[in-house]
């Protein structure tokens, strides 16, 4: 298993810097995003954008659980969440995963598309964050919210 990254945001303006390791475990997730929720409201980073934060945040460490950890429990998600005054807040989701190409993701909106029973987490990201990026091969994520 690949070591721990660490979250490296190079920036002295963050009001909030906050890095977590969990186990792939769906149970997991509700723990996480309730903690940085709560953080999040605290520091008042991108105040009145709770709603698609969180469900943004939801949809990503579910995502990395299911997809990149095979819910195994024996592997890592990390999330980092840092806040700058200025540039808003920034959430990165990494996992140990194969990654993934999300341009060869089909459109949940399209065709046949539209009555699958999943494939809507990365287009539904997408719609809730102001800037979606994945690095690493797809293994990692990068949301941001003004």
């Amino acid at each position: 298993m690949e070591p721990l990254q660490h979250c490296d945001f190079q920036s002295d303006s963050l009001v909030l810097k906050f890095d977590v390791h969990f186990p792939a475990n769906l149970s997991e997730v509700v723990n996480v995003v309730d903690q940085i929720m709560k953080i999040v409201r605290e520091m008042n980073c991108a105040a009145g954008s709770d709603f698609e934060i969180e469900l943004a945040l939801r949809e990503a460490l579910v995502n990395a659980v299911v997809h990149g950890c095979k819910s195994d429990p024996d592997k890592m998600v990390q999330c980092c969440v840092a806040c700058d005054v200025i540039r808003g807040l920034l959430i990165v989701v990494r996992d140990p995963g194969p990654g993934f190409d999300p341009a060869s993701l089909p459109s949940p909106v399209v065709g046949q598309n539209l009555f699958a029973s999943h494939g809507r987490g990365i287009y539904m990201i997408n719609q809730l964050m102001d800037e979606v990026s994945f690095k690493r091969g797809g293994t990692e994520i990068h949301m941001r919210k003004k």
